[in-house]
C-alpha cells in the first residue's frame, strides 16, 4: 500500500515517514511538499503525484489553523477559508479524475474531510466570506468549518448523481491535545497546558473516526454522512441546504478557477 503525506513542515513529516515505516513495516511511505495556503503549491503537488501514476483510493483533507489573527494567504484569502477550506476545495477537485479511476464496484475511493464540531456555531456570510468587514477569529474558524461540511454534502450528491465510485463524507475528531490551539485566549490555552490530559483526546484517539471513515467495511458505497466517534450524527442543519451548498461551490469555484459542473450541467 503507497501512502502520501502532504505538508508543509519538511522535518516534522520526514519524521512521520519514519515513523509509519518502522511501525507498520511499509517501505511505500513518502512525503510531499503541499503548502495549501498556495494555489499553486497544490497544484504542484497534483502534478508531482499524478506523475507517479499511483492509483488514489483514500484522500483525508485533514490541514488547518484555528483563532489566528486577521491575515490572508498567499492568493489574498483570509487565512481560515483559504486554508481550512479552498485549499482542501481545490486539492480535491484537482484529484477528483484520479479518485474516480481508482474507484470500483464494491471497492469505492473515498474523500473523507475533517472538520469541527465548532461548525455548529458557524455562520456562512456569502456577503463577506472572507471576514473583511468585521473578523473574529473564532468566527471566522467556524465559518471555514462549516463551509467543509456544505462542501462534503455537496461533493457527494455531485458524485453519486455521476455514478462515481467515490463517496465522500465529514469527520469531527473531537477536542484533540495538538498544536492547533496555539493562537487561542490564554486562559484556554492553560486549561489545555494543566488538563489536557484529562480533558482532550490524543493524537491517536483524535484520528480514530478518520481511520474509521477510512476503511471501515460499512461505509463501503455510502457518503454524505457526519461522523462523530466512529458514528453518523447530525450535522448543523444549515448544513443540508441544498441551495446554500450549491452558492458555496460556485463561489468557491470562481475564487480557485475550479470548472463549476453544476452552472455547466456537466456531469463530474
Amino acid at each position: 500500500m503507497h501512502v502520501i503525506l502532504a505538508g508543509n513542515n519538511d522535518r516534522r513529516s520526514q519524521e512521520a515517514v519514519r515513523r509509519i515505516q518502522e511501525e507498520t513495516l511499509n517501505d511505500k511511505v513518502e512525503f510531499l511538499y503541499c503548502d495549501l495556503a498556495s494555489m499553486s503549491s497544490i497544484w504542484q503537488f497534483v502534478g508531482h503525484f499524478k506523475a507517479k501514476n499511483i492509483p488514489l483510493h483514500v484522500l483525508v483533507n485533514n490541514a488547518g489553523v484555528m483563532m489566528v489573527p486577521q491575515r490572508t494567504t498567499r492568493d489574498g484569502f483570509e487565512e481560515h477559508f483559504g486554508l481550512n477550506y479552498l485549499g482542501h476545495f481545490l486539492l480535491t477537485n484537482l484529484l477528483l479524475d484520479t479518485l474516480k479511476e481508482s474507484g470500483s464496484p464494491g471497492r469505492c475511493a473515498r474523500v473523507i474531510t475533517v472538520s469541527s464540531a465548532t461548525h455548529y456555531v458557524g455562520e456562512l456570510n456569502m456577503e463577506d466570506l472572507q471576514s473583511s468587514h468585521s473578523y473574529s477569529p473564532h468566527g471566522a474558524y467556524a465559518q471555514s468549518k462549516l463551509a467543509l461540511v456544505l462542501f462534503t454534502y455537496h461533493l457527494q450528491r455531485l458524485l453519486a448523481s455521476s455514478g462515481s465510485h467515490v463517496t465522500a463524507n465529514v469527520v469531527d475528531p473531537g477536542v484533540v491535545n495538538t498544536d492547533l490551539y496555539r493562537h487561542v485566549f490564554w486562559g484556554t490555552g492553560l486549561v489545555k497546558k494543566l488538563l489536557g490530559w484529562l480533558l482532550f483526546k490524543t493524537p491517536n484517539e483524535g484520528a480514530r473516526t478518520s481511520v474509521y471513515a477510512a476503511v471501515a467495511p460499512e461505509l463501503e458505497g455510502v457518503g454524505g454522512c457526519y461522523l462523530y466517534n466512529e458514528k453518523a450524527t447530525k450535522s448543523l442543519q444549515t448544513t443540508y441546504d441544498e441551495k446554500l451548498q450549491r452558492q458555496l461551490w460556485a463561489r468557491s469555484c470562481e475564487m480557485t478557477g475550479v470548472l463549476d459542473v453544476t452552472q455547466e450541467g456537466l456531469l463530474m
